[in-house]
């Protein structure tokens, strides 16, 4: 089945129009109308966003192994396109920008917030207070994008991701928000809605001195290896609240030392990561996350192509 057929399939099922879905997939209507004709071929970046949301939509999927392997394939290639991409990203001010709302929105969407990306892009660029919105989710706006600011400034640096770094980067985003912000919790806790243990709150001193050794080993497998932390850290689940953003910003931190994009962990496919993750943490079946993420970084990379 080619890319053509699949689009129309996509279309029925979703009941969208063309440039509704074109939309959705970040291009233009006369770019997907060339699609659907079979006028042009979408690029790489493109090809993996079609696939995924047929395979969502309709249940079919290729062989796993060989997906998992292709898509790792392609996020090798287009990282070798960029000599550094922090400091491309830093030097991008419009590129950088798109990132940070992006990745702002979908991680504090993912953890409950109502704000829309409109709204969000109100709160952190123009300064703009929300009436109808609280001042929490203001400032889980604001210190979102700070955190970023300071990630994307110290990977620049070619600094080590640390226990200080990890500390930090929740005291930035629990700032004004969380009594204990840049601290380990000291008290168990239970993931809401999730039968996965965390860690005994003495035991995290010692956890997280051993992620973070595990971190800056060297490995071949990137992909597999940012998500294995991921899996780790979230289980572990240092903080009293912010676990799910830090463990994002600190996989973006991980993505970015490798010259990878930023993975781009959207909100509307929030179940599919939930479950992934569950399932890495409880069958210790990372393959699927791993699969995920590979897609999440290849539409990081696809806003990196936008200049």
């Amino acid at each position: 089945m080619n890319i053509s057929e699949k689009l129309k399939i996509v279309l029925k099922l979703t009941n969208l129009t063309q440039e509704k879905l074109a939309k959705e997939l970040g291009v233009s209507f006369v770019a997907f109308n060339n699609w659907i004709n079979n006028k042009a071929v979408p690029r790489k970046t493109r090809l993996v966003k079609i696939e995924s949301l047929y395979t969502e939509l309709t249940g079919q999927k290729q062989n796993h192994s060989d997906n998992l392997s292709e898509k790792k394939s392609i996020c090798k290639k287009l990282s070798k396109k960029y000599r550094n991409i922090i400091d491309f990203i830093l030097n991008n001010s419009d590129i950088k920008n798109d990132l940070i709302l992006s990745l702002t929105y979908n991680s504090n969407k993912i953890e409950g917030s109502t704000l829309t990306q409109d709204e969000t892009a109100a709160i952190i660029f123009d300064e703009i207070s929300l009436k109808n919105k609280s001042l929490k989710e203001h400032l889980e706006a604001k210190n979102h994008q700070t955190a970023l600011e300071y990630l994307f400034e110290y990977i620049s640096g070619d600094k080590p991701i640390n226990e200080k770094f990890i500390l930090k980067l929740h005291a930035v985003l629990m700032n004004s928000i969380l009594s204990n912000a840049g601290n380990y919790r000291n008290h168990n806790v239970r993931i809401v809605g999730s039968n996965i243990p965390t860690s005994n709150y003495l035991s995290i001193y010692k956890k997280m001195k051993e992620l973070i050794k595990e971190i800056n080993k060297k490995n071949t497998d990137i992909i597999k290896h940012v998500t294995t932390i991921h899996s780790k850290f979230e289980q572990i689940h240092p903080f009293s609240d912010g676990n799910g953003r830090i463990g994002r910003l600190l996989l973006q931190a991980m993505l970015l030392k490798q010259n990878l994009a930023p993975a781009i962990i959207e909100q509307k496919t929030k179940r599919k990561y939930l479950k992934y993750l569950n399932d890495a943490q409880s069958k210790n079946d990372y393959s699927n996350l791993e699969e995920y993420f590979c897609e999440a970084i290849i539409i990081g990379f696809s806003k990196l192509d936008r200049k």
